[in-house]
């Protein structure tokens, strides 16, 4: 490092809170402080504003029906098409050839859609699916890679009033079936294959696989051919058809959007349990598509005319929000990419957004602290000024990644929104407004306009500030989950029985989350509350503990787990990887323990710490930590299969082993 590079890095460890620059505040959707108190003193009315941003073929007769707690209503008795609202109104409006779309896939082949050109192949879709015998409510099943062809099947579901599902393609033949076979879903829409670090993967294999179990008639199947050969030799069946024909069959179709209740079901989306069974999150069309527009101008500060980009894949509920229904809602221009972060270069992310002058940038702190470990000359060789905001999303970011990304990717001159949310609460609940206040790094922020969140004990008190406790939702909000599918009992055990009076009509909703609030009313959230390890008695948050670790110099990224322990019950074991130019010596080892006996206190001081080149991750991205805890405890490793680098698990054993 550069003398200028260490004075930098100390006065950045000093600074504890961030102000938005000038420029940025002068330009932003949202710049009013008085805004919290106006959505405070007009609740729940103030949601109208959110309902605003769409447009309505009848007006809803109330803005929240909570006449059946838990189960809200938003925007009672409206009708609305979110095709529509996504699409047409954007034509009509004069701006048919805006771009909507632009994609790029791993091998440089791009795409873009005009938001003319994006509602012919929609329309024609949704002629296709009508053809095949999609009806209103029926559930299609969407089980694509990251192209245009997955947004536009979603799209052509909504024209139609089909629910669509959408199961990651990095997911197994056995999850899709899993899916399919809970949703009653009877049409699959799928891809022969796609890209994925330079190699073609056969998707329509897998898709082959989980039909087989599925325990339905399947009626028919739409396989898009992304890799433009038939490069695993596959043959269509009778009720398998190809995208090509059916959008060249029904070429210059025109579906008139079916007009949906507020409250008829926009998707679902399988999200893991508790109970290890998916869960069918049910969102709704009017409450959700107002929220995620809302949402995406006040805290995106997303405008017509920008370029986003969401690194997300559209798999996942970020990709629906922030990728497809809310940028496309306020009429943006949204990126997509097929590929990996590191393909062919580890600048091919910097590549994109200068190529595209990308507006505002939204990733998750994973993929910062990928970032970080690969050095910041990969972002310096290019062209990074277009950016004006930048994002992060999917698990708290910790203070010193949160730094790192403000000055190598926004040259400390763009405002971050560290967003906290769900794939059960649809869109951003707790975060800075880009315009208004400052930024804590670490610090999620305060919960937004509208949304009553609170930090409370074991109780159901509210906590003081500087003290941890678990984060709770007071108020419903529009964009919030409706039920599980087909399982309203489950949608009660699961969110609101844990700090709830039914009795007293009081209903509390529990995202199983642990928070910390500061005397400001900012929260940072702490991790799942069942992320945690007993050590001595004493519950320590593994969220704290790598946050504390990756704090120290020198580290790129860590996954903490507990293992047993003869003395303490269990333990803190760290899986720690560097930084490019740091190596995992003595002297790093001991700078870590110190870092979290200081942060924390010595009851958290880790065991064992191991350096790594890399953590056992899933396709998605997630750290399988039950491997890390199989190897500290010596255990029998368990499955591997759903890992995008499962050889690692070996490389770790293998060294843990020999020591």
């Amino acid at each position: 490092m550069t003398d200028s590079d260490v004075e930098l890095e100390a006065r950045l460890v000093e600074q504890e809170t961030f102000e938005p620059p000038e420029s940025f505040i002068d330009q932003a959707n949202i710049s009013d402080p008085d805004i919290y108190d106006e959505f405070e003193n007009n609740w729940p009315e103030c949601w109208e504003r959110a309902a605003e941003f769409l447009d309505w073929e009848e007006d809803y007769s109330e803005v929240l029906d909570a006449s059946d707690e838990p189960y809200y209503e938003w925007f009672s008795d409206g009708t609305l098409n979110a095709s529509y609202n996504c699409i047409d109104r954007h034509i009509e409006t004069g701006r048919k050839n805006q771009t909507a779309i632009k994609w790029e896939g791993e091998h440089g082949s791009t795409r873009s859609y005009t938001y003319q050109e994006l509602y012919r192949e929609v329309n024609e879709f949704a002629a296709g699916l009508r053809s095949l015998g999609v009806e209103a409510d029926d559930v299609v099943t969407l089980y694509m890679p990251m192209i245009p062809e997955l947004p536009i099947a979603m799209l052509a579901c909504a024209r139609i009033g089909a629910p669509h599902s959408v199961v990651f393609a990095g997911f197994s033949a056995k999850a899709l079936a899993t899916r399919m076979n809970a949703a009653g879903s009877a049409h699959l829409i799928t891809a022969d294959g796609y890209y994925r670090r330079g190699e073609p993967l056969d998707h329509f294999g897998k898709a082959q696989d989980g039909l087989a179990d599925v325990e339905h008639t399947v009626e028919a199947t739409v396989v898009v051919d992304r890799l433009e050969t038939n490069s695993f030799g596959h043959d269509l069946d009778d009720n398998q058809h190809d995208w090509d024909t059916i959008i060249n069959t029904h070429q210059g179709a025109r579906v008139d959007p079916v007009s949906r209740n507020a409250e008829d079901m926009l998707f679902l989306m399988y999200t893991s349990g508790t109970t290890g069974k998916p869960k069918g999150v049910k969102h709704t069309t009017g409450g959700y598509l107002a929220y995620t527009a809302w949402t995406s101008h006040a805290v995106l500060d997303l405008e017509p005319g920008d370029t986003y980009w969401c690194s997300a894949d559209i798999g996942w509920i970020t990709g629906h929000s922030y990728i497809v229904y809310g940028p496309l809602a306020v009429g943006t221009t949204t990126v997509m990419y097929e590929g990996a972060p590191d393909y062919p270069e580890r600048d091919r992310l910097w590549e994109l957004v200068e190529k595209y002058a990308v507006d505002v940038f939204y990733t998750a702190p994973t993929a910062v602290r990928a970032f970080m470990k690969w050095g910041k000359s990969h972002p310096g060789s290019h062209d990074l000024s277009s950016l004006r905001l930048l994002g992060t999303v999917g698990e708290p970011i910790n203070p010193r990644a949160w730094k790192w990304y403000y000055t190598n990717i926004g040259n400390e001159s763009c405002p971050i929104v560290d967003t906290w949310w769900q794939t059960e609460t649809g869109g951003m609940m707790i975060s800075t407004l880009p315009g208004i206040g400052e930024m804590k790094p670490g610090s999620a922020g305060p919960p937004l306009p509208g949304v009553d969140a609170s930090v409370i004990d074991t109780d159901g008190e509210q906590i003081s500030p500087g003290q941890a406790g678990y984060l709770t939702v007071e108020k419903p909000w529009p964009g919030m989950l409706r039920t599980l599918y087909q399982n309203d009992e489950r949608f009660i055990d699961e969110y609101w029985r844990e700090y709830s009076d039914p009795d007293a009509g009081d209903w509390t909703y529990f995202p199983e989350d642990g928070a910390k609030l500061d005397e400001d009313g900012y929260i940072t959230i702490l991790g799942r509350v069942d992320d945690v390890i007993n050590v001595s008695g004493h519950r320590l948050g593994t969220m704290e503990i790598e946050s504390a670790i990756v704090s120290t110099q020198g580290v790129a990224e860590a996954a903490v787990v507990g293992g047993n322990h003869e003395i303490k019950g269990e333990a803190v074991y760290a899986y720690v990887i560097t930084e490019d130019g740091y190596n995992g010596d003595a002297e790093l080892r001991e700078s870590i323990i110190e870092g979290v006996e200081d942060a924390i206190g010595p009851i958290a001081r880790p065991e064992q710490v191991r350096f790594t080149e890399e953590l056992p991750k899933t396709r998605s991205g997630k750290i399988m930590r039950r491997l890390l805890e199989e190897i500290a405890n010596g255990e029998e490793i368990g499955d591997t299969t759903t890992l995008r680098n499962p050889e690692i698990v070996d490389e770790i054993e293998a060294k843990v082993s020999s020591d």
